[in-house]
């Protein structure tokens, strides 16, 4: 089998295994409420927390980043992928905000988005993670972690892979976590944003 079939089928199952949303399962499995339709409407990791509790929203939390980090960690365990690894691990975040199965509206990559990289870059990922922890600590702000974590990926790519296709996959994907985050973004700014342990405004 060629590398780019096995590129291509990685890339497949990468957007598939992205779209399965962790947070609406485990809620439903807890008789918890569907986290569409209460607090920010995400299905990502802190709305789970804020209405379903922190056993489910840490459960959330494991899948969406065990989602990203296995489709990574694979794509770069089979040699002469090439950039075909960084795609997968593009199509997986692509899989989570766009989900086919809940009619491409799913959450805002960012754990997933971690966890990829972490995946293709194990010490790469371990220093978004450490920026998305002191952010968070400083702000109180889940997307203040991620807006600082994903704003310095492109910086770093540079600095520690130095690759075209490297630097080309993290910028589209910080892209397209910053795009997802707007209305966070602009509640930041007006003071409005909601912290982690507070009700969602």
């Amino acid at each position: 089998m060629s590398s780019t079939t096995i590129g291509l089928t990685l890339c497949i199952v990468g957007y598939l295994l992205g779209s399965i949303p962790f947070g609406l399962i485990f809620s439903k499995c807890f008789g918890s409420a569907d986290p569409r339709t209460v607090g920010s409407g995400n299905i990502g990791f802190t709305n789970v927390l804020r209405v379903s509790g922190k056993k489910v929203g840490v459960l959330t939390l494991i899948g969406d980043f065990g989602k990203g980090w296995l489709i990574s960690w694979l794509a770069m365990s089979i040699s002469d992928l090439g950039a075909w690894a960084l795609f997968a691990a593009f199509c997986v975040v692509l899989g989570h905000i766009f989900p086919i199965f809940l009619r491409f509206q799913g959450g805002k990559g960012v754990a997933t988005g971690l966890g990829a990289i972490l995946g293709l870059n194990p010490i790469l990922g371990g220093i978004l993670i450490v920026i998305w922890f002191l952010a968070f600590g400083i702000w109180r702000y889940s997307s203040g972690g991620a807006l600082a974590a994903f704003a310095a990926l492109p910086i770093l790519s540079v600095i520690m892979e130095n690759r075209i296709e490297f630097i080309a996959m993290s910028v589209s994907l910080s892209t397209m976590i910053f795009y997802k985050h707007t209305g966070n973004i602009k509640r930041i700014w007006n003071g409005t944003e909601s912290r982690v342990g507070f009700s969602s405004s």
